[in-house]
């Protein structure tokens, strides 16, 4: 049962760019937030001077900013802490520490979620600068895979929401988390993998099983991410699996930017929704497809991923949004017209 597939690579990738001190550094994760906020405005900037988007150009910067904190940020934590966080936690985290919704840098963002804000932020936005909310949701859903494409990247880099078992599959990964967070798969061999990696290093032993707070099995990572000997070491303990955060920046990034930015630029008098319709329904495709691949973070309802369920609702929501924009005139009519 146990296979040792030594050309699979064993992920040693390091989520920390650089570190100032043991509460202070850059990672990988929010360098990952920032690029996808300066491309983003960057483009939708090139749209206004096109002609073909409802905000003047220069404004761009402003309402990313916005839109991240109000929409992404916001919209993304609570998603994550109302729907996958009590499935793992239950709910007590409410009454015994509501601070915990704060501190992002532990982990926990949902991508239905930040849409979700997005969706809410951009209406009271749009109200605001009384312009057509569906030519404002357009402009944003044009740039927003490349916003997912990062955060996906991310997410492989940090070795996080990894795939499902992958044997023979020829770029198949090994995430060396999976032996803490697995515990019905590899979990059953993390002290064997444990043993192996002593035999490389024999600190690790020690310091993983007399950590003041408990087994401590980020030392096993972390050493594994040094010494190549040590990922080596832990490899025939690991299952091979689909790299599927590379996947979902694929589908859900990069082809379905590539796909709305040239009907956007194709067809310039498209009315406004169509582009935001195309996008959740687009959105909601790729990421039922990539679930196939990704090991379910959540529980299962019936025979759909927790994603998989989600995305069912964004399939509805872009048919009634292709459905409303029927109703309007061809977008150049709309540019900057007042509309709710």
């Amino acid at each position: 049962m146990l296979r040792a597939v030594l050309a699979t690579y064993v992920h040693d990738l390091n989520p920390v760019i650089f570190r100032i001190n043991d509460a202070i550094a850059l990672r990988w994760y929010g360098l990952a937030y920032l690029a996808a906020f300066i491309v983003g405005a960057w483009l939708l900037n090139v749209l206004s001077k096109r002609k073909l988007w409802v905000l003047p150009p220069g404004a761009a910067g402003d309402f990313i900013a916005a839109a991240a904190i109000f929409g992404v940020f916001i919209g993304g934590r609570l998603g994550y802490m109302f729907y996958y966080h009590p499935q793992t936690h239950g709910w007590g985290w409410l009454l015994d520490d509501p601070m915990v919704i704060l501190r992002v840098w532990e982990g926990g963002m949902a991508s239905h979620g930040g849409v979700l804000g997005l969706v809410v932020f951009t209406w009271f936005y749009a109200r605001r600068k009384k312009v057509s909310w569906f030519g404002l949701g357009d402009g944003l859903c044009v740039v927003a895979p490349l916003g997912l494409m990062f955060g996906r990247l991310a997410n492989f880099i940090n070795g996080e929401l990894y795939g499902r078992s992958a044997a023979g599959v020829p770029w198949a990964v090994k995430f060396p988390k999976t032996l803490v967070e697995q515990p019905a798969e590899e979990g059953r061999f993390l002290a064997d993998a444990v043993d192996a990696a002593a035999g490389v290093d024999p600190r690790l032993a020690q310091a993983i099983t007399e950590h003041p707070d408990g087994p401590h099995f980020e030392w096993l990572i972390g050493a594994q991410r040094r010494n190549p000997e040590v990922s080596e070491a832990i490899a025939p303990y690991l299952e091979p699996r689909h790299p599927s955060q590379l996947y979902e920046a694929a589908l859900e990034g990069a082809l379905l930017f590539a796909l709305l930015w040239w009907v956007r630029l194709r067809y310039p008098m498209l009315p406004h929704g169509v582009l935001t319709g195309l996008f959740f329904i687009a959105y909601a495709a790729g990421r039922i497809i990539a679930e196939q691949f990704r090991e379910p973070d959540s529980k299962l309802i019936g025979p759909l991923t927790g994603g998989q369920f989600l995305s069912l609702f964004m399939i509805a929501a872009g048919v009634v949004f292709l459905f409303a924009a029927r109703k309007k005139q061809p977008a150049d009519q709309q540019m900057g017209s007042p509309r709710p």
